[in-house]
């Protein structure tokens, strides 16, 4: 009887996890090239509108609430949708669903700790994360078979430090070795440290690209630009500041800066170094992303070296612990 009455109450814990996990919702604001703009922190929005179901944008589908706000800058979309089903969207946008099991649970949970703690650091707002690189890629409802597999066997599971969840900051791939996140974000984490990798296996590992004086000038809104060279460099050896030579002075310039007006694709990260010719620079670099905390290419390497999911976060998180997220 005391068994039977120990796997009644056993289950019964159980089901209430799994029934607290499917109620656990995120609001994620849609942000593409249609919809590029983030609500101002002032800015005076009024509702328009809401659904329940699937909406179709430019061809994307949404599925779950939708709200429709109007704000002085434009329209927003606001898709309220169960965590667990925009993790597995999230994953299936993020990375490609053939790479290896191990990789694909690696990003699982960082991508289920990095909406958390972005949802709780959010408060009232009126959304908890955006879709784009601004937070983490959400491209709508995107079912995989494998990808959902991976989802559904970490369910809940989180990464942590003093029993919170982290600033879970990833990136596709550092070219060697991660950047501290000081240099990126402005502010350390005990969790986030720079930490030698290996990324060949990422069509990122080395790039080059070469851009004319005249599309750079039009990005920054600096007219008759003569030359550009690198001011400095961070901990890693990333660029940190450039030298922006005009007729009449010389203006500095994060790199960090210059590569998000330049665009995140056109130049895909800050490790690089810099050659001019007539009107043409050339940039030859390693990597794509900011480089704080987990490689995704590095992750997958590692999983196929024959590494499971949870050595390779501690790897690129130490001091953490993997636990299950007290869901409301």
């Amino acid at each position: 009887m005391k068994k039977l009455l120990f796997f009644i109450s056993s289950f019964i814990v159980l089901l209430s996890f799994t029934n607290a996990i499917a109620s656990e919702k995120i609001k994620v604001l849609i942000v593409n090239e249609y919809y590029p703009n983030i609500p101002l922190k002032n800015e005076k929005i009024e509702k328009l509108g809401n659904m329940k179901g699937t909406l179709l944008v430019m061809g994307t589908k949404y599925t779950g609430d939708i709200e429709v706000w109007k704000g002085d800058n434009g329209l927003y979309i606001i898709n309220e949708l169960p965590l667990e089903e925009y993790i597995k969207d999230v994953v299936a946008a993020e990375v490609s669903s053939d790479w290896d099991m191990e990789a694909l649970k690696a990003q699982a949970v960082v991508s289920r700790t990095y909406a958390l703690y972005q949802k709780k650091i959010s408060g009232d707002s009126l959304y908890h994360i955006a879709s784009s690189v601004l937070h983490q890629v959400y491209k709508g409802n995107n079912p995989d078979a494998r990808i959902a597999y991976a989802v559904e066997k970490t369910k809940g599971e989180i990464i942590t430090y003093d029993n919170s969840p982290i600033a879970a900051f990833y990136h596709s791939t550092c070219g060697g070795r991660t950047e501290n996140p000081e240099e990126v974000f402005g502010k350390g984490y005990p969790y986030l440290k720079s930490v030698e990798t290996k990324c060949d296996l990422s069509p990122y590992s080395e790039w080059e690209r070469s851009i004319d004086i005249k599309e750079i000038e039009k990005a920054l809104n600096i007219p008759l630009i003569k030359d550009i060279s690198i001011s400095s460099y961070t901990s890693t050896n990333r660029v940190k500041e450039l030298n922006i030579m005009t007729d009449s002075n010389i203006l500095k310039i994060p790199a960090t800066e210059f590569r998000k007006t330049i665009g995140w694709s056109r130049l895909p990260s800050t490790n690089f170094s810099i050659n001019k010719d007539n009107n043409t620079i050339f940039f030859e670099g390693k990597g794509y992303g900011h480089g704080v905390g987990m490689c995704q290419w590095c992750a997958l390497k590692m999983a196929r070296e024959g590494k499971n999911y949870k050595e390779i976060l501690s790897y690129f998180y130490p001091g953490t612990i993997i636990k299950l997220y007290e869901y409301r």
